[in-house]
């Protein structure tokens, strides 16, 4: 899998001129089209074409009935079961309106026989990036939404509201796409624009750390992650209330309402396949960990804190460290037992990882890591908040409380 940069996804898009003047498409970006939901959506139509090579032409619907989709996307958007007739339109939005914003960026091709749209995969590099992570497919949205914008004119009342984010920017920055939108679309209900333009706005103001806007209004706040997301529950949102005497553990099995076990295993997988891309394509695919086993292809995506025992941070890549198999069966797991951690490998591993990070947010072309991900997975795995306390990007500091665990530890 090739991991792509900004400057390559900016290429391609250039090659394509998405002036909604002259295409007139009212469908370039809708409600569905969300990070998470074109994160799982690309992993589908990969897995679809990987397992049916011969079938050039897909529909939505060969997609949406495959088992691959309906085992993930039945159970992780808790989607009633595709085969139910009162689920075909809700269905057919959750992949069509996807589908859609691929074949109008040139991800897909796009035909259409009869009243039915077919589609064939175009870029397969860039709809393997959008299927790694969520943030790569809102890093897609991002470039994508502004080039939209800007080959349609339009970009200026938005650069206006960025630049200077008031009431009275917001106001005439949404009158604006609203007019806009309806006189260039077959789209004339303003209640639809607006719809639209939340998912226009609000993935731009989050890249830019600013204000958006919520249930119709510039936003109190600045836009933040949660609020772009088909899905929004996550772990952090459960140990909010969690009494201080409590330990994670004791408090989540209290819990009658447990997250998603199936989009933890979803997440778990994704954020191995996550590592191992990028560590095959900016550490040669080498290990993380330099000792005399790391010989050859790194092939394992060890959880330094067991996905079992874990289950809340199994999804994070600043838990995960890529190991050769001679590593990880007879380092991590003695014996090739994987119940069984050798603490001492584990704080090889957490100290590698601390570096690793470290060099990935100061000096990586591409930043998949984060100092308050890498904190969130300490305090989880040793169950103490003091590592909440650690300024913002000290890892001496984290390297130094690490260190401690092992020194008053009795196992």
């Amino acid at each position: 899998m090739n991991w792509l940069t900004e400057e390559q996804i900016i290429k391609f898009m250039e090659h394509y001129n998405y002036d909604i003047r002259e295409s007139h498409n009212a469908r370039w970006i809708d409600q569905k089209c969300t990070p998470d939901v074109l994160c799982i959506i690309a992993d589908c139509i990969l897995e679809f074409t990987n397992t049916n090579p011969e079938q050039e032409y897909f529909s939505s619907l060969d997609i949406w009935h495959n088992d691959y989709t309906i085992q993930n996307v039945e159970s992780i958007f808790k989607k009633p079961n595709p085969d139910e007739q009162k689920a075909r339109n809700e269905y057919d939005k959750f992949f069509q309106q996807p589908m859609e914003m691929f074949a109008n960026a040139g991800i897909l091709w796009k035909k259409k026989v009869g009243n039915r749209n077919y589609y064939k995969l175009w870029n397969k590099m860039l709809l393997e990036f959008i299927s790694i992570r969520e943030m790569n497919a809102l890093k897609f949205i991002e470039l994508y939404n502004t080039k939209v914008l800007k080959d349609s004119g339009i970009y200026k009342y938005f650069d206006e509201f960025f630049s200077n984010p008031t009431n009275n920017t917001y106001e005439k920055m949404k009158h604006e796409f609203g007019r806009f939108t309806v006189f260039n679309t077959p789209i004339n209900g303003i209640t639809e624009c607006n719809r639209i333009f939340t998912k226009v706005l609000n993935p731009l103001a989050f890249m830019k750390n600013t204000f958006g806007t919520e249930k119709g209004r510039m936003s109190k706040g600045k836009i933040t992650k949660d609020m772009l997301m088909y899905n929004r529950n996550n772990f952090r949102d459960i140990y909010v209330n969690k009494p201080k005497e409590m330990t994670r553990g004791e408090y989540y099995e209290s819990l009658v309402d447990k997250p998603n076990a199936n989009l933890i295993k979803y997440q778990s997988a994704k954020a191995k396949k996550l590592l191992r891309a990028f560590n095959d394509a900016f550490n040669n695919g080498l290990s993380e960990v330099k000792d005399e086993l790391a010989i050859g292809h790194a092939i394992n995506m060890h959880h330094i804190f067991p996905e079992n025992e874990f289950q809340e941070i199994s999804g994070f890549v600043e838990n995960l460290i890529a190991l050769t198999p001679s590593q990880h069966f007879q380092k991590a797991h003695p014996d090739g037992n994987t119940r069984i951690i050798d603490k001492g490998f584990q704080q090889i591993c957490l100290l590698t990882k601390a570096d690793n990070i470290e060099e990935n947010i100061k000096f990586g072309k591409e930043v998949i890591y984060s100092f308050d991900n890498f904190v969130y997975v300490l305090s989880v795995g040793f169950d103490d908040n003091k590592y909440e306390e650690v300024e913002d990007m000290n890892f001496s500091e984290l390297v130094r409380l690490i260190n401690m665990e092992y020194i008053t530890s009795t196992n």
